[in-house]
């Protein structure tokens, strides 16, 4: 018993409507840029060095369509090479006083050493400033 084509068609246009269906409900759903930061603080933290560093800088800063976001801005050197980085800390300042961040404050700072300009000061769990 062969199938006519009105029957082929509608097993095809069935067979995609179900594969269509499955990865609507399966597929991963996009990270957020908070997440984004958060994962990359926790990898930073397994794998990072530690240098020494300076803190330049918390500026507040205010966007259109997000809250303001701290930024801890500052300095460190790793093999001759001079870097300055900034960090978001709005949601981790429940382990830090950002008033006793003052400008030349020493730190410690966590960075990849495939890529010394990824780096952190803080995160869940590891804080290098020093009070």
């Amino acid at each position: 018993m062969a199938m006519t084509p009105l029957g082929t068609y509608t097993l095809a246009l069935g067979a995609l409507g179900l594969a269509s269906v499955s990865y609507l409900m399966f597929r991963r759903k996009p990270k957020t840029p908070d997440e984004i930061e958060k994962s990359r603080r926790v990898w930073l933290n397994s794998i990072g060095r530690i240098t020494d560093g300076t803190v330049i800088d918390v500026q507040e800063i205010t966007s259109d369509n997000r809250p303001p976001a701290t930024m801890l801005i500052y300095q460190y050197d790793v093999a001759g090479v001079s870097y300055e980085a900034s960090q978001d800390v709005t949601y981790l300042r429940q382990w830090i006083n950002l008033h006793s961040c003052r400008l030349g404050l020493h730190t410690s700072v966590k960075y990849d050493p495939h890529n010394p300009g990824n780096s952190m000061v803080i995160a869940e769990g590891w804080i290098g400033l020093r009070q």
